[in-house]
Order: structure tokens, then sequence, then C-alpha cells
């Protein structure tokens, strides 16, 4: 997908608004706790069309939406992805989840983006592979609606339901990239996470489960039925379940590897499946 256009210039946007409205945004967004106000105040500016439309994403912004989900957009790996409200909002450190799989799998033809939110994993990597059968699913219906308008410039096909049985049965056993951005905050984190994120995001695309790994069990247990011959999967958990989540993937018959990065804090682990590495693979 090309990177959305921005609704207006900065120059556009001060001559829009007068410099003392933008004075006015980031002294609004720092009373509200905003760390980054100027930063902020620029992109809402840029977005915003008319002073009662800057005033009203002023005031989400200030009442706690995402930041994301008040412009319109959010920035993941080097592309603008359409975030809506009641849809997840690509995390930064997810672009390393990308990064793994095309190092993993560079030469991928059927990737599947499970758990896709606004579908911006699966957008990054058609966009890097280019030419891909592109799949993804979601349980919730606005990020479905979303996901196919990321996904649309690349042929990519957004199916609703819950993670596998979403998908088409032709998938099984060919399936190269399977990109899993699982929910992995425990059920008793929840209450501790943001409130934009706990209040303006979906519960589903949060909690999973009383150790965070419910998600993660589900998917591994099945993977292995619709990988192709040297596909991958990968998921992104944290620093204190990486190690239950690479037993839970050689328990369901993958050959697993973490990877992490420390800057960006991204905890993924790779599966693969056993018969590759007997093979030489």
């Amino acid at each position: 997908m090309p990177p959305l256009p921005l609704s207006s210039s900065r120059t556009r946007s001060r001559a829009l608004f007068p410099f003392s409205s933008r004075d006015a945004v980031v002294l609004a967004l720092r009373a509200a706790g905003c760390v980054f106000a100027e930063d902020e105040a620029e992109l809402i500016l840029e977005a915003a069309r008319t002073p009662d439309e800057l005033t009203a994403m002023v005031e989400r912004r200030v009442a706690g939406h995402p930041l994301e989900v008040v412009v319109g957009w959010a920035e993941f790996h080097g592309r603008r992805v359409i975030v809506e409200p009641g849809v997840f909002v690509p995390r930064r450190r997810t672009e390393f989840l990308v990064d793994r799989a095309l190092a993993h799998a560079p030469h991928a033809r059927v990737v599947v983006d499970l758990c896709c939110g606004t579908g911006a994993v699966g957008a990054a990597l058609a966009a890097r592979l280019g030419g891909v059968e592109l799949h993804a699913a979601d349980i919730e219906p606005a990020a479905v609606g979303c996901a196919r308008r990321n996904l649309a410039a690349h042929g990519g096909h957004v199916h609703q339901g819950d993670l596998f049985e979403a998908l088409p049965g032709r998938l099984r056993g060919r399936v190269d990239i399977l990109a899993a951005n699982v929910p992995y905050v425990p059920t008793d984190e929840v209450p501790l996470l943001p409130a934009e994120a706990r209040e303006h995001e979906p519960l589903t695309a949060l909690d999973g489960g009383a150790d965070g790994l419910d998600v993660l069990r589900r998917v591994a247990a099945e993977a292995g039925d619709w990988l192709a011959p040297g596909g991958c999967l990968l998921v992104e958990t944290s620093e204190r379940q990486a190690p239950a989540a690479v037993e839970t993937f050689t328990r369901c018959g993958l050959t697993a590897r973490l990877a992490l990065d420390e800057e960006l804090y991204a905890h993924v682990v790779i599966g693969s499946n056993n018969a590759l590495i007997s093979a030489g693979t």
C-alpha cells in the first residue's frame, strides 16, 4: 500500500490555523499529560482540515483517545496504515516481527496475518515481498473492516473469525509465513495498561488469559497443519513469557528459537517444522 498522503503540509496547516492555535493545541495536550505535546500538535494540525475538525481532534486526544486513532493513521515499518476507532493500534516493536519473518522466509509466496488488527503486519510483509497471496484474519468486525482498507492495494483477503477457523481450508499446508500478533497481556494485568489502550482498544486484542499465553498455545497447536515446507510461525511475546512460549512451540512439534531486539524491547518466537531440520534445510 502506498503511503497515505498528508491531508495538508505543515505550511498549509499553519495557513489554515494561526500560529497561536498551534500554541493552544500544545498547551491543551501538555495539560492532558501528553509527553510529546509539540510533536502530537504538529500531527493533529496536519490532519485537521477545518478549525472545527481541529477542535474535535484535540478534544478527543485530551479525552485519552490514542493519537493514531485521532489522526487516522500510524507509521509502521516505514509506511502509513489506516487506524480506525475500536481497532488495536500497531506497535513499533512489532516491526521486529516483520523483519524476522522476512529474514527467515525471504521468498515467501503465501502469507497469513493472524489476529491482524489493522493488517499492518500483512501490509508490511506484502510490500517487501511483492506479489504474495496474502490472507488476514481477526475476530473483531472493526478490525476486519480496517484491514480490508489497508490490504486492498496488495490484493489481500481478510476473513472474520476465531483464529484458523476464519481461514479458507485451501491454505492448509501452503503458508510460508504465519505471523500471529496474539494478545499476551495476563488478565490480571489488563487494568494496569495505559488508559488509551484498555479503554479504546478491543479486550480481545489485549487479554491473553491467566498467564498471557492462552491464544499463543492455541495458535502453536494448529500451526503445523497450515505451514508449508520451509514455512514459519512468528509470535510476539514478552521477556517474562518467552521461555514458556518457546517450550509451547517445541511441545507442539515446532523447532523454536527466540529472537530479541533490545532497543525495541521486542521478543519474537519463531517456529518451523522439525522435518525441515532433519532434512538438513
